[in-house]
Formats: C-alpha cells, sequence, structure tokens
C-alpha cells in the first residue's frame, strides 16, 4: 500500500538468514573480539546486515551500553558563526561513529555542569567555552568525564584540539606586506582567551621577520562593536591596514571607517581573522583568512570518541592549514 513505511530489520531477520543465533549476530555488530565464530561466518553476517539494511535501533544501544549515544558541544554563543561551523562539523562525525551531537550555549542560568554532566544527559563534553576562571573549567579539572576543549585551548589540559592560529596571524601580515604596507595595527580578542595571544604572537612574530614596526594592540570581545568602538583608537596610531581577530569585528572597522570618510581599501585595508558567508558580498567584499573549522569539528568529535572507547586524551593541533582569501577590503598601501 502506497505510504506504509517498510518494517525495520531485526537481528532476528540477519540470524535467520545467516543460520546463527540471535545472540551471535548481536555480538558480531558489535564488535565483541571474544565472540567465537569461523571468519566466513562473521563475514556473512556483516555482508547481511549491510545488504538488509539493518540500522542498530539507537535506544536499545545506548541501553546496552549504559551510554546516551549523544555529546554536547557548549558554545560561548550560538550566535557566533563560526561554532555553527564547528558544530555542523562536529555533527555529521558524531553521526559516523552513531552519536548525537548537541549544541548548548553557555550562561549563567544553565550551569553546563549540572544540566550535562551530573545529569547523565550526555557521555561526553566539546568545551568551546574556556577561559581563565570559568567555573566548568575548574570542575572538569577534577572530574573523570571525558571532554575536550575545541577551539579554546586551557594549558595544561592535554585535551585541546586546536587550529594553527599563529600561520593564521603570518598569513595575514604576509598579505598586507606584500602589498607595501609597514604600519599594520591589530584589534585582538579578548585577553585571556589563549587562542588570542596565540594569535598575537603569530602577528608580532610575522612583523619582526619583516622588520616592521609593532603599533599598540587593542583587545575586545568579537563582535561588529567592539570593531567600531575601536577602529578610533586604533587610527591614532597612523596605520595603513588593520587586522581583526573576527569577521565581526572586521565590519564593526569599515562601517567606522565609511561614516568619517576613510575609503578602504584605498586608503586603510582591513584583514579578517575567519571567514564568513557575507565576506563576499558586503561592500567592500572582506578579504579574510578561512580557517578549518568544519574539520576542527569532526577532529574534536574523533578525539572525543577515542577517550571514550579507552584511549587516554592527548593536545591536537589539526593539520589542515588557513587560507588567504582575497576580497576587495585590501590593496596597495596609500603612498
Amino acid at each position: 500500500m502506497k505510504g506504509v513505511q517498510p518494517e525495520r530489520v531485526r537481528l532476528v531477520d540477519i540470524a535467520t538468514a545467516a543460520e546463527v543465533t540471535k545472540s551471535i549476530v548481536s555480538r558480531v555488530l558489535n564488535g565483541d573480539p571474544t565472540v567465537a565464530v569461523r571468519p566466513e561466518t562473521r563475514q556473512r553476517i556483516l555482508q547481511l546486515a549491510q545488504d538488509l539494511g539493518y540500522q542498530p535501533h539507537a535506544g536499545a544501544r545506548a541501553l546496552a551500553k549504559s551510554r546516551t549515544m549523544a555529546l554536547a558541544l557548549i558554545a560561548p554563543s550560538i550566535d557566533n558563526p563560526p561554532y555553527i561551523t564547528i558544530a555542523r562539523g562536529a555533527y555529521r562525525r558524531a553521526a559516523e561513529h552513531g552519536y548525537l551531537a548537541l549544541l548548548a550555549e553557555d550562561f549563567d542560568e544553565q550551569p553546563a555542569e549540572r544540566s550535562f554532566i551530573n545529569g547523565g544527559r550526555v557521555d561526553g563534553l566539546l568545551m568551546g567555552s574556556a577561559v581563565p576562571g570559568h567555573p566548568l573549567v575548574a570542575y572538569l579539572r577534577e572530574s573523570s568525564f571525558p571532554h575536550v576543549f575545541v577551539n579554546r585551548a586551557v594549558a595544561g589540559s592535554g585535551r585541546n584540539v586546536t587550529m594553527n592560529v599563529v600561520r593564521a596571524s603570518e598569513l595575514a601580515v604576509e598579505h598586507l606586506a606584500d602589498l607595501g604596507h609597514r604600519r599594520i595595527a591589530h584589534l585582538a580578542g579578548p585577553a585571556e582567551v589563549e587562542a588570542s595571544s596565540d594569535r598575537l604572537a603569530g602577528f608580532e612574530r610575522a612583523l619582526n621577520a619583516r622588520h616592521l614596526p609593532s603599533l599598540p594592540v587593542l583587545f575586545g570581545d568579537f563582535t561588529e562593536a567592539t570593531g567600531f568602538a575601536s577602529a578610533e583608537t586604533l587610527l591614532g596610531a597612523e596605520p595603513t591596514a588593520i587586522f581583526t581577530s573576527s569577521p565581526g569585528q572586521a565590519i564593526g572597522v569599515i562601517r567606522f571607517l565609511t561614516n568619517v570618510g576613510i575609503r578602504v581599501p584605498e586608503q586603510i585595508s582591513v584583514i579578517a581573522y575567519g571567514d564568513f558567508p557575507a565576506a563576499g558580498f558586503s561592500v567592500p567584499a572582506v578579504t579574510t583568512i578561512a580557517l578549518p573549522l568544519l574539520e576542527l569539528g569532526a577532529a574534536a568529535v574523533d578525539e572525543l570518541v577515542s577517550q571514550l572507547h579507552g584511549t587516554p586524551p592527548r593536545d591536537l593541533v589539526i593539520p589542515q592549514k588557513p587560507r588567504l582569501l582575497v576580497r576587495e577590503s585590501t590593496g596597495p598601501a596609500p603612498a
């Protein structure tokens, strides 16, 4: 009959076709290394499961393993563009491992340790909101609960999954220097965030390598408002280019420059750390350093699942490199 859904393939269906018991099928499909079956029988069971389109029941699987088969990504803000992309990479990779990935926003009224960890709602945590003094960071230091820090490194934790942010800063300086810029200002992220410090270290190292002067650095959050509010102070150092720590900051800086009659990029170039969907459609289109955020989310899940399987945690810098995307907001230094 049209619209009738096919019945779910059961373990007993595979067992009947393979001429073995349901228990044997269950143990083979769950990778039990102690099950005693001939190699050809094991292969026949696996092939039948594939041919019949067998899908394990998530609830039964979780109950059998005493797991929820869910992971949680804690983001500093769910409207933070990088974390949307990280979450997409994490969700896809989690599904490949048979897990569901949840996205949660970190805010004071909803302590994550109570809602996720103590509540037993997830098997592991992908912590993207990690600044010194954060109560959950201190909680996790004393906990055996499986977790990784993603896009936010916690010194000494031994479970940081990060990108090569130093190289991203170097790319920005190299691009601007090749355009003839010698006075490059930097609007950094929050001073207490380790990634901001690493990004600043890469920026200063790239300046030194090209014998360029160091201008005063400003720190702030990653929003458009911070870019707008900081631009006037940055102009006091008479830069010909500004490197921001987020697309949002770049948008704010460009808006301020436009308001006061400074042309981008004819008078000042602007480049942003991190890409965003609207970068190619803003006026001017923003030159950015694109980051491997999908790959970062996937790698964080891989590391967390490895912990759940008994592998000791480790620090990981993913091998994928940042990329320069040249658009309209950067140009030759003014004469």
